[in-house]
């Protein structure tokens, strides 16, 4: 039975046991990871086994970067055209709401994965100086970078990952031109400022679908009373 409470507190905690392990030895990008499991409860009873498929990578959570810069006093947001091949293969039939055409390539606000070596909040700023100027051409010391709220689990049914936002101000001089990571995926990429406020209108009306882009739009948004 559903309860009323008058504050939001964590929910109950589960144990979640691994009895068999059948992955196999990809060396992708992504490993797949298909395990049968056991969940525990804080009773002491147990749920019956089950599989479970989840996916998993050697840098498990990101940076979402707020490139922030002002233009006769309006705040404008950095937005990267980003290309993502799995939106492409979005099947034509049983889709909930018809589209019109694969659209693979969407607004996204830089970001990138964080490294083994980069911990704790200043490892998260060393990551996002960085591929601030490997995505978008600006040389940001990592202490210019703040965090801007909790970290957000992107897709929780389907990986670990975490999605931590840092915020930075840049200055109005022209950025060097992006080095990228040399991938062809990355190839091609626009990079341009918009007014925060178009940018809140974007998502709004769909021109921005990616969920940690509205996250971080919103939030800064929140910050600069942008309604």
């Amino acid at each position: 039975m559903a309860t009323a409470k008058d504050t939001l507190q964590a929910p109950e905690q589960i144990g979640v046991q691994v009895l068999k392990d059948d992955s196999s030895d990809s060396k992708g990008f992504l490993r797949l990871r298909r395990l049968t499991l056991r969940n525990r409860y804080s009773d002491g009873s147990q749920s019956e086994e089950y599989r479970y498929d989840l996916v998993e990578r050697d840098a498990t959570d990101a940076v979402a970067i707020l490139l922030e810069r002002t233009i006769d006093g309006v705040a404008y947001l950095c937005l990267r055209s980003s290309l993502r091949p799995p939106l492409a293969f979005r099947p034509d039939y049983a889709l909930p709401i018809a589209e019109l055409r694969a659209m693979p390539v969407q607004w996204e606000v830089p970001a990138g994965l964080v490294e083994k070596d980069e911990r704790g909040e200043d490892g998260l700023r060393e990551c996002a100086a960085r591929e601030t100027e490997e995505e978008v051409g600006f040389k940001i010391d990592a202490a210019e970078f703040a965090l801007v709220g909790p970290a957000v689990a992107l897709s929780p049914g389907v990986m670990g990952e975490k999605i931590y936002f840092l915020h930075a101000k840049v200055s109005n001089d022209v950025p060097q031109v992006p080095v990228g990571d040399g991938s062809v995926v990355e190839a091609h990429a626009e990079v341009v400022f918009v007014p925060l406020r178009e940018a809140l209108l974007a998502v709004r009306d769909g021109r921005i679908s990616d969920v940690k882009t509205e996250v971080a739009i919103r939030r800064l948004s929140e910050l600069r009373g942008v309604a």
